[in-house]
């Protein structure tokens, strides 16, 4: 493998985990000039122990960044196991709200009691401020400042009422960890600084190998911008037509299906028949 493959193989598997340089270097413990160089293929054989600092960084396996004669381990590289689906897809990104997790409506109303507003009102509240800080143009602490203001509180904290409210969608722990078996699959949400991260860490989300997370507070766009699918196209490193999207929002899966990809529709109401039918979407 010649170094400018090895580098482009590392800054999809940076990419791909959510991490600028500057923070991979920091977990990696390298410097930034050097990753920014290998990076680039401007270093020719990085070291192997580099590499699988910056495996173990991504949380990426060794060997889809190396083949074996690389790492001279004199065995054939591992061989792919992931399937095609019968209509061509080879990677799945799930949306997260009232897709994989439902219910984080009733923060509203938990707000409103708070308040002494109505839930609409308090919805209408956090809708106005929700594109800066899902976008991390605005930090959570300052949404969390403004939305306690105008609603006449002294503070708030949306995190707590989020994830104390927001549950599972049933059955789709199972789904998601058979898809995960079967298929590259990633995360593709509009939300809040760091809610994603918590929710794989406390099961609310499915802890599964996660090929990408594509996470509108990191990337700075929203759904259904064709801008978002086009960087997690990047990111699945898949032409668009092996790609499905799994959303319960309309206008994103348009968006999506122009781009070529291929869509299902996530009904919350009946999340059985939905997961019935993505999987037959994703029959082999």
């Amino acid at each position: 493998m010649d170094e400018k493959t090895l580098g482009k193989r590392l800054q999809l598997a940076r990419k791909r985990a959510g991490l600028t340089q500057q923070e991979l270097c920091q977990k990696a413990g390298l410097s930034y000039s050097t990753l920014a160089k290998i990076e680039r293929g401007a270093i020719k054989t990085p070291s192997v122990f580099t590499v699988a600092h910056i495996a173990a960084a991504t949380g990426t396996p060794l060997e889809s960044l190396l083949d074996a004669q690389t790492l001279n381990l004199g065995s054939p590289a591992p061989t792919n196991t992931k399937k095609r689906s019968k209509s061509g897809v080879r990677f799945v990104y799930f949306d997260v709200n009232d897709t994989l997790v439902r219910f984080f409506h009733r923060a509203f109303a938990e707000i409103a009691q708070l308040s002494g507003h109505p839930s609409d009102m308090v919805e209408t509240v956090f809708w106005r401020h929700h594109t800066g800080v899902s976008t991390g143009r605005t930090s959570l602490e300052d949404f969390n400042r403004v939305f306690a203001k105008d609603l006449g509180l002294d503070n708030l904290d949306w995190r707590k009422y989020y994830l104390e409210n927001v549950e599972p969608m049933p059955d789709v722990k199972e789904f998601v960890e058979w898809a995960a078996e079967n298929y590259e699959l990633g995360l593709l949400s509009n939300n809040l600084p760091g809610l994603i991260d918590e929710m794989i860490k406390n099961g609310t989300l499915p802890n599964v190998k996660y090929d990408a997370v594509v996470d509108s507070s990191k990337t700075g766009l929203l759904k259904p911008d064709p801008k978002i699918f086009e960087a997690a196209q990047q990111l699945a490193n898949m032409p668009a037509g092996e790609i499905l999207l799994i959303d319960n929002d309309r206008p994103n899966l348009i968006a999506a299906d122009q781009l070529g990809w291929q869509v299902i529709w996530f009904d919350d109401l009946d999340p059985a028949g939905s997961i019935a039918r993505a999987k037959e979407a994703l029959a082999f």
